[in-house]
């Protein structure tokens, strides 16, 4: 399977603008937490909607939010993968995102995340939805994808490093 085929440059962000900060007085830290994951997925909304191939734009963020509060999409090792299916998504939608300084996204392993990868795809597509999120998982077991993803210097040679690790 292909991955690189879902992802145009326009998908990818190699700098994440949101950043871990600490919580402002008297935001407790899970409000905090859930403010900057709202945030990191504002993001990956805006990068699956320059697909072109998404309907409303803030029905979309809702959907990936109330994704995310039913459970974390952080996997461990510093991934995580928010997905959700959608009305919203016109076809199968991938995204991806890093984050030098590392979120906090409620991960199994306690450990920060630094690499998204966002999927959205309608209802009724299953069949596809799983085999992306399958390979998505089997890529980032590996401690060299993961560390080649956050080494490339640009959407190009992130597109590259998906193409090579198939």
């Amino acid at each position: 399977m292909n991955l690189a085929r879902y992802l145009k440059p326009a998908q990818i962000k190699v700098a994440l603008a949101t950043k871990p900060v600490p919580p402002p007085e008297g935001v407790s830290a899970e409000n905090h937490r859930w403010a900057l994951k709202e945030a990191v997925l504002g993001e990956m909304c805006d990068l699956l909607d320059s697909s072109g191939k998404t309907g409303n734009k803030s029905k979309l963020l809702t959907d990936l939010v109330n994704r995310e509060k039913k459970s974390s999409t952080a996997v461990g090792k510093g991934v995580a993968i928010p997905h959700v299916r959608t009305m919203q998504a016109k076809e199968l939608i991938l995204a991806f995102a890093r984050s030098a300084e590392g979120m906090d996204f409620d991960a199994p392993d306690g450990e920060p995340v630094h690499l998204f990868f966002s999927m959205v795809a309608p209802p009724y597509d299953d069949q596809l939805y799983l085999k992306i999120y399958r390979e998505i998982g089997q890529l980032i077991l590996k401690e060299e994808s993961r560390q080649r993803l956050l080494d490339a210097a640009n959407e190009h040679e992130i597109i590259r490093v998906f193409q090579t690790l198939e």
